[in-house]
């Protein structure tokens, strides 16, 4: 069975009768623990932490972590501007996107973000438009982490990053547009696994030294967070005076003291947020078939169960003492639509407090890749609204969406 987090019974309640249900709410105290956490990590040289924002891109959020001394790593030419709107200094936001800028580039790199190329192809439009500029990239290591394709980031079958033997060709575009290369990025998802992170780091670093200029090594994230009381949290303290040790080796052997660099995004969101929704309805499917408990949220609102079978801790807010074995599935018509899987997508039932129609129901770990990720709007269910927890006090950071407004951006045209 699993707790809440940074709620309790009373504040759930509260924030159900402020904005009803289904509703994200998100923790200060706990989101400001965090980046004090990651601010913490352990570094030889100079460090720098930069929030993967695609993780909650919340205006919000992202003005909370700013205040914390943290950077930010946009993974599109829209996140990028939308860190600008939040207004966070331009030299803060670093972007890292899998398709090259197409309509706020100037505008971008002329308010000073710093730009990281995903490719060779990026590198060259760069090139041809700003020659003579400081420009980083991102390397494909060859190896990989995740549980699964989905979650794994580098190695043969990833297509982030310009490929560790093509080094050369990064040197020869940079030298036809006259680039500085002063920074270097890899991310494969490197967890909790210290082993990983120190070949990860002792290869980038063996890339930076190509290149004279360079004078940041950023490792990415992909720091493991415990979701569910069985899992485990990175030790970033741990992880951090590995890589120190590797920093440092590299320097007494070679010269170069580079700055250190990471993108926590998951490891600073995930749970500082919860998702409160009710319990809309409870039916079977016989005595050798499954109870399924139906709650008024769906994959429309939090997609990562049917994308890629994650496990979020459920808690059921009544005061049952009797306990029920439950598939939990979502108000979206579409059988994927489970909260109750296992890795291979087969239905799984979890422990809960017998519930009734209408208790409220908190789903854990809903801080990152949740409400940035949902689909939005699928079966017409408004999005999602969301709060801040603020010193006990809830305060509205985005409102319901209304049916007016949802239709609003659609045109009928005029039919003969």
């Amino acid at each position: 069975m699993e707790s809440l987090n940074f709620l309790t019974p009373e504040l759930a309640q509260q924030a159900a009768d402020t904005l009803g249900t289904p509703v994200y709410i998100y923790s200060r105290d706990t989101i400001e623990q965090r980046c004090q956490e990651v601010l913490n990590f352990p570094n030889a040289y100079g460090f720098n932490a930069r929030y993967a924002l695609k993780a909650n891109p919340h205006l919000a959020v992202l003005k909370l972590i700013d205040r914390m001394g943290l950077h930010f790593d946009a993974s599109s030419e829209f996140e990028a501007m939308r860190c600008l709107h939040a207004g966070i200094p331009a030299e803060k936001i670093q972007l890292t996107g899998q398709q090259f800028p197409r309509k706020h580039l100037k505008e971008i790199i002329d308010a000073g973000v710093l730009f990281n190329a995903c490719s060779l192809r990026q590198l060259d439009e760069f090139g041809q438009a700003y020659p003579g500029a400081n420009v980083s990239f991102r390397i494909n290591p060859g190896t990989g982490s995740g549980s699964n394709r989905k979650t794994n980031v580098g190695g043969p079958s990833a297509s982030f990053g310009i490929w560790h033997d093509q080094a050369d060709q990064v040197a020869e575009i940079a030298a036809k547009h006259n680039l500085n290369i002063t920074r270097i990025h890899s991310h494969i998802g490197s967890g909790s696994d210290p082993e990983v992170w120190k070949a990860v780091a002792e290869m980038t670093l063996a890339q930076a030294d190509k290149f004279p200029a360079v004078h940041t090594v950023n490792l990415g994230g992909g720091f493991k967070v415990a979701r569910m009381s069985s899992e485990k949290s990175t030790d970033l303290q741990e992880v951090g005076e590995f890589v120190k040790q590797v920093f440092v080796a590299h320097a007494a052997k070679t010269g170069n003291e580079y700055k250190l660099e990471i993108e926590p995004g998951t490891y600073l969101s995930a749970n500082c947020g919860s998702l409160l929704c009710d319990v809309d309805d409870i039916t079977n499917t016989g005595d050798d078939g499954y109870t399924f408990l139906k709650l008024n949220t769906g994959m429309d609102t939090i997609t990562r169960p049917a994308l890629y079978a994650s496990e979020h801790p459920i808690v059921i807010l009544n005061d049952n003492t009797e306990t029920t074995n439950y598939v939990v599935c979502g108000h979206c018509c579409e059988s994927g639509d489970m909260f109750t899987v296992d890795e291979n997508d087969n239905l799984t039932t979890r422990e809960l407090n017998t519930a009734n129609i209408g208790d409220l129901v908190v789903i854990e770990g809903a801080g990152a890749y949740c409400a940035s990720m949902s689909l939005k709007n699928y079966n017409s269910f408004p999005t999602t609204p969301q709060l801040l927890l603020d010193s006990g006090e809830f305060k509205v950071i985005q409102q319901p969406q209304a049916l007016k407004d949802m239709l609003a951006v659609e045109i009928i045209p005029e039919l003969s």
